[in-house]
């Protein structure tokens, strides 16, 4: 079973960086990818064909929400590790986790606000024909997303039981 997770994080990576590599062997690619996890989710812009004007634009957005974000993702961070030091025995240790799990829930739906408004800003710097591509590509992963799913359903890993 773990062998068989393991090999799906790998696959899904790989499928998830593929438009990166292919933007770079082609012709230089764009650099504007973003930052950490997040830069993945808006790797399908690679492929509609931005100016360059767009992908400055784009890159700029990007830079100036990961700059806002600076300060709260530092303070979640140190949250996390001084709680990670603590002793589970420790007084304060529950309230510390409640208080972590109330800053990491606040940090989600920051990033969930933020990558929204994000969208709608590159959004608006697209042409029509970009967003009708843009459009179609998100119906193509979603059509993907059901054949893995359903393959998943007909085809279950070897070794895992469903009945436990």
């Amino acid at each position: 079973m773990r062998k068989n997770i393991s090999l799906a994080l790998v696959l899904a990576s790989a499928v998830a960086l593929a438009p990166f590599a292919i933007a770079s062997a082609q012709d230089g690619g764009w650099q504007g990818h973003g930052h950490g996890h997040g830069g993945a989710a808006f790797a399908m812009y690679s492929k509609l064909n931005l100016t360059d004007a767009q992908k400055a634009n784009i890159k700029q957005i990007m830079q100036n929400a990961f700059a806002q974000t600076k300060t709260q993702r530092q303070n979640l961070r140190q949250q996390r590790e001084a709680f990670e030091q603590m002793a589970p025995n420790a007084s304060g240790y529950q309230a510390a986790a409640s208080a972590l799990a109330q800053a990491e829930g606040a940090a989600a739906q920051a990033r969930v606000q933020q990558r929204a408004a994000i969208r709608a800003q590159i959004y608006t710097l697209l042409t029509p024909a970009q967003q009708s591509q843009l459009a179609s590509l998100k119906a193509e992963r979603m059509a993907r997303h059901q054949q893995w799913e359903q393959f998943k359903a007909t085809h279950p890993a070897p070794g895992s039981s469903t009945a436990q």
